[in-house]
């Protein structure tokens, strides 16, 4: 009686060593990260896709990417975040499309337990957020008059006039050039006169026609900043269509393959380059080390420097800042 209880016993004892053995060896749970930028097809946005792919590969979780097809819109932008905030992933890099408009889905996701990164803009409020990263977007705008300064030949007392196209009034990457934009003109180039600014949602054909309006209304044009890739692109076009092309100097936002090219024939100025896929590795090798462990991000807000693509840009840097879409 003594053997079969101890036997018993002993084989009790070895199935629950073996339950133990099999739980502790259960793998990790893999970890969600969702990606929500504002037009999907911007090559800008497509760009940043490369270094998001990548960097989930690297850490070994899945990646959520959503966004609107080709609309930069708030009203759009909202019910994707609540979308993917449905699904309950572990981690959210969000691009909001205006920083009041998406305040409130910052807020779901972090009371919802759900670490969040800004990148490229940013809510009014995102103390809560792990991290925000940008390019330098007050530095851009500065580059920006620098190079129209420049190709017109600027001179002390003489006046110019210029106009700037947008594809939002309130993205605090938009807000953040235009101003700097400004700043750079009021103190170093008062003849400049900023005669206009219009918006294009993110959509080169609204630009071209914002473009072409311009075109016929200030006929002593000399200079265009187009403050994002979409508005470069759409003024680009104008400006060939009208046999412009030199003639008026055209500022780009955005490495896109097609505006580099355009670049390189003159149509462009020069262009103002960021590093999206290195903004967007960066957000989520953040967000990943603060889920596993804990870890906060150095500095909160990081900002990244933008580099001015002109004619005398190198072959090697011409290569290194194009932007590169995902297949």
């Amino acid at each position: 009686m003594n053997k079969r209880i101890l036997s018993v016993g002993i084989a009790a004892i070895a199935a629950a060593a073996l339950t133990l053995g099999v739980t502790g060896c259960a793998p990790e749970k893999k970890l969600t990260i969702a990606f929500v930028m504002g037009a999907e097809s911007d090559p800008f946005f497509q760009a940043m896709k490369v270094g998001a792919e990548a960097e989930a590969l690297a850490q070994g979780v899945d990646l959520v990417w959503q966004g609107d097809p080709s609309e930069y819109n708030v009203a759009t932008q909202v019910p994707i975040v609540d979308n993917v905030l449905a699904q309950s992933p572990d981690g959210l890099v969000l691009i909001p499309t205006d920083p009041n408009g998406l305040q409130a889905s910052a807020n779901k996701a972090i009371e919802a337990g759900v670490a969040v990164a800004m990148v490229d803009t940013t809510v009014s409020d995102a103390s809560k957020a792990v991290i925000t990263i940008t390019g330098d977007n007050s530095d851009g705008g500065a580059k920006a008059a620098d190079a129209i300064a420049t190709a017109i030949g600027y001179k002390a007392g003489k006046t110019y006039e210029v106009v700037v196209g947008l594809t939002s009034a309130t993205a605090t990457t938009n807000v953040g050039r235009l101003n700097g934009f400004k700043d750079r003109v009021a103190s170093t180039y008062p003849g400049i006169q900023i005669k206009d600014v219009a918006y294009s949602a993110s959509n080169p054909q609204t630009a071209n026609s914002n473009v072409n309006n311009w075109l016929t209304k200030y006929p002593n044009l000399k200079g265009i900043f187009a403050i994002d890739g979409t508005n470069a692109s759409g003024a680009a076009a104008a400006l060939q269509a009208r046999n412009l092309v030199g003639k008026i100097a055209l500022v780009g936002y955005d490495a896109y393959p097609a505006n580099v090219d355009l670049l390189k024939q003159g149509v462009f100025t020069a262009l103002i380059a960021q590093d999206p896929a290195a903004e967007a590795r960066l957000a989520i090798k953040t967000l990943v080390e603060y889920i596993k462990n804990g870890t906060k991000a150095a500095t909160h807000d990081v900002v990244i420097p933008n580099v001015t693509l002109d004619a005398n840009t190198s072959a090697d840097d011409f290569t290194k800042y194009t932007y590169v879409a995902t297949n």
